[in-house]
């Protein structure tokens, strides 16, 4: 397939207000994942399979339905496969996989720490390989936001660091870094639409080699499980993880990037953890300790830093 599509402006000069509210919506429901997937891995399933079911399902819904409503979407230049390959092996499958393995060999809190380090290499990447100068603030906000997270991480509580599970919780924050800067690059050339479709289907395909399809337990999508004050079916949960926690912010998420830079994009991101923790207190009962309600503050006000910047950062 090799028909011309239109280069789209810049990502950096559009509407910062909707790339604010956009990169909002996907942290929101990105946060609604470890949520949604604690009940199904509590019912046997592992996290790998718990991937490879989001992930996989998630590409399959997507080509299916942009082949349909929008193919001109799916349409691919020759010289733009080597972008999607590497935004599927890296913005999706990277991310989710390496985040799997250094959660299962090092405290959680500190493996979201390590993913969420993210804004700092972009940040470098942008100030070393771009050679463009940030703002002292956004420096600043970014610090601040940091030490929010890691309050709300609560990264104390565990402090003997496997180092496979360590290298794993940094090459999670490179494959988030690349998702960012990649889908910054590739959303100046192609609809977002085509861009997630298509890294979905690649990264179904890759993060399949740790779960194949022919062994996923899908015998067990009708039994229920307790879900807050509810007691739904494995499949609805299911269904919530590809469409609510993939799909729809991978979509929201990239769209962003025609408007905010991956330097800001990713900063505001970090709310994620803040709007996962209260879905977890609202839906399975895990309350915030004092010091986490103080990196909450923390990280909105370190976020709200950050985005006051995007003009200058332009």
């Amino acid at each position: 397939m090799t028909t011309e599509l239109p280069v789209l402006e810049p990502p950096r000069v559009i509407r910062r207000g909707r790339g604010l509210s956009l990169v909002l919506l996907a942290a929101v429901f990105f946060s609604t994942s470890g949520t949604l997937a604690k009940p199904v891995m509590g019912a046997g399933m592992t996290p790998e399979q718990v991937a490879v079911l989001r992930i996989g399902t998630a590409g399959v819904l997507l080509l299916v339905g942009t082949a349909l409503f929008a193919p001109r979407t799916l349409r691919v230049r020759r010289g733009e496969w080597p972008m999607l390959l590497a935004y599927g092996a890296l913005g999706v499958a990277g991310t989710q996989l390496l985040y799997f393995i250094a959660a299962e060999r090092i405290p959680v809190g500190i493996a979201i720490l390590l993913e969420f380090t993210s804004p700092v290499l972009i940040a470098l990447w942008v100030r070393v390989v771009r050679r463009q100068r940030l703002p002292r603030m956004l420096w600043f906000g970014m610090a601040v936001a940091l030490v929010g997270l890691a309050l709300v991480a609560q990264v104390w509580q565990g402090l003997g660091l496997d180092a496979i599970g360590l290298l794993a919780g940094i090459g999670a924050a490179v494959c988030s870094a690349g998702y960012f800067l990649l889908g910054e690059r590739a959303v100046a050339e192609r609809e977002p639409l085509g861009l997630v479709t298509w890294g979905m289907v690649i990264g179904g395909v890759l993060v399949s080699v740790t779960a194949p399809p022919w062994t996923l337990p899908l015998d067990r999508a009708g039994q229920t499980v307790a879900f807050g004050p509810w007691t739904p079916p494995l499949w609805l949960l299911l269904i919530g993880l590809v469409v609510l926690s993939t799909a729809i912010p991978y979509v929201a998420g990239i769209s962003a990037l025609r408007h905010l830079p991956a330097s800001v994009a990713s900063v505001v991101g970090l709310l994620e953890p803040v709007t996962a923790a209260a879905f977890a207190w609202a839906l399975l009962g895990e309350a915030l300790a004092w010091p986490q309600a103080v990196g909450a503050a923390l990280l909105l006000g370190g976020a709200y830093l950050v985005q006051r910047q995007t003009a200058e950062v332009a």
